[in-house]
């Protein structure tokens, strides 16, 4: 038995089908009957961390409820005009801007018919939309949303709101009448529950 022969076909064995095709198949085949691939897992980092993802809704969130509140805000505030307005039009008070028709109000050289007065006690009653207690929840409620969750800037709010009640009783003219007085500490209250429960 010659020698070369064996050489011969153990070349051809190494570097004939088998270590090309063949083994990719076989590799293949016991793939497919095990079910496990030679791929090793691979890690694919993430380029938004579930963090940032929470801020982006929190912030989408904030931004939905301050849009609703400020269209909910302008349409109530245009339905008040307009019921003040044709009140004021009946007598011939005429109105021309939005602190003219609050310095009218405060004036109180005005009277107001059966409805008016009904729509304006269902109002400010104690469940009404101008009344105390939803009137703060939505001040409260806005500065929230303005702020988010940062305390400093709920402190910015705070400082906002005590600005904004200042401007009121200039334009009013006069000290508020009671009902804003209590808006106001209602809505205070609300900032001082909120920063107690930082604190603790």
């Amino acid at each position: 038995m010659s020698l070369n022969g064996v050489n011969t076909n153990y070349q051809t064995y190494e570097t004939g089908t088998y270590s090309g095709t063949s083994k990719k198949a076989s590799s293949k085949e016991a793939e497919k009957s095990t079910g496990y691939s030679d791929v090793a897992a691979t890690y694919e980092h993430s380029s938004k961390s579930a963090d940032s993802t929470t801020t982006v809704n929190k912030k989408a969130s904030n931004a939905s409820v301050v849009a609703q509140l400020k269209a909910d805000q302008e349409t109530r505030m245009a339905q008040m005009q307009s019921l003040v307005t044709k009140m004021f039009s009946k007598q011939g008070i005429t109105i021309g801007t939005a602190d003219d028709m609050w310095k009218a109000l405060a004036g109180g050289n005005f009277t107001a018919d059966a409805d008016t007065i009904a729509q304006a006690k269902e109002d400010i009653s104690e469940d009404g939309y101008w009344g105390v207690k939803q009137t703060s929840e939505r001040i409260f409620s806005f500065a929230q949303a303005l702020a988010g969750d940062d305390e400093e800037k709920m402190t910015k709010m705070k400082e906002a709101f005590e600005k904004g009640f200042k401007e009121a009783t200039k334009t009013w003219g006069k000290e508020l009448p009671g009902i804003s007085q209590d808006t106001r500490d209602a809505v205070l209250k609300k900032f001082d529950d909120y920063f107690a429960g930082k604190n603790s």
